[in-house]
């Protein structure tokens, strides 16, 4: 049983920085790639960012050159730094780990005021 638990959201003005966090526990075998999807309310799901095993990333257009993903693979956890948030980054953002299944983090809520 994996299991994902994600912190570090909250209320920030726009502008602000915030830093999310997803921590994996259990048997992790070998990880394959993870990530960060994030929804808002009425809006599809997206991917915002993904970090493979190698080390390469991708980011979703609209936060390139804002948020940087990383991971520490000692700790199994993987990283969100979101810079220069703007109110349309306002969402639930969900980690994920991609180990052969897929597991999921429970959600943590991002609102950018403006």
């Amino acid at each position: 049983q994996v299991q994902l638990v994600e912190s570090g959201g909250g209320l920030v003005q726009a502008g602000g920085s915030l830093r999310l966090s997803c921590a994996a526990s259990g048997s992790l075998f070998s990880i394959n790639h993870m990530g960060w999807y994030r929804q808002a309310p009425g809006k599809q799901r997206e991917l915002v960012a993904i970090i493979r095993s190698g080390g390469s990333t991708n980011y979703a257009d609209s936060v390139k050159g804002r948020f940087t993903i990383s991971r520490d693979n000692a700790k199994n956890t993987v990283y969100l730094q979101m810079n220069s948030l703007k109110p349309e980054d306002t969402a639930g953002y969900f980690c994920y780990f991609d180990w052969g299944p897929r597991s999921w983090g429970q959600g943590t809520q991002v609102t950018v005021s403006s």
